[in-house]
């Protein structure tokens, strides 16, 4: 690897390019790849040039915390508004011809609807927000030594 080859991620562009492919998910191994480097030597450029690890820290997360929050509302429910197609039907006297004449128009109204809570997201969430309380099979608490039980078995 020539010397100096991180002095392009310094720059401006370079430190964005690195944020967007952080944003996208990219992992280390990808991103250094991307580089044309080594996943060890993004390490060390890392390490050596704090802006670099920053602008990848600050990409991802802007994504964890969307995805977050995208989870938690899920995980409780929300209500949306939407564009619903609606069939219009007016009726007008029409003095020309003297007769009542109808009109259908289509027209987009707004409409709420609710999207319940999925218990699978709540689930998913506090088993990782609080794995001792929620996780499906914890660690047994630890116990005290007064609480053994020792069995002897006589033959």
């Amino acid at each position: 690897m020539a010397s100096g080859k991180y002095q392009r991620w310094l720059t401006a562009e370079g430190l964005g390019c690195v944020e967007a492919w952080a944003r996208d998910g990219l992992s280390d191994e990808q991103l250094a790849k991307k580089m044309g480097c080594s996943p060890s030597t993004l390490y060390d450029w890392y390490r050596k040039h704090p802006e670099i690890s920053e602008a990848a820290t600050r990409g991802r997360s802007g994504a964890r915390e969307q995805i977050e929050n995208a989870l938690m509302q899920k995980a409780c429910g929300y209500t949306k508004t939407v564009k619903e197609p609606m069939k219009v039907r007016q009726r007008f006297w029409n003095p020309k011809t003297m007769h009542m004449e109808e009109r259908e128009e289509v027209v987009l109204a707004d409409k709420e609807i609710h999207i319940p809570p999925d218990p699978r997201a709540a689930q998913f969430w506090l088993i990782n927000r609080n794995r001792d309380r929620w996780a499906e099979h914890p660690a047994p608490p630890d116990s005290e030594a007064g609480d053994k039980v020792t069995v002897i078995c006589d033959v």
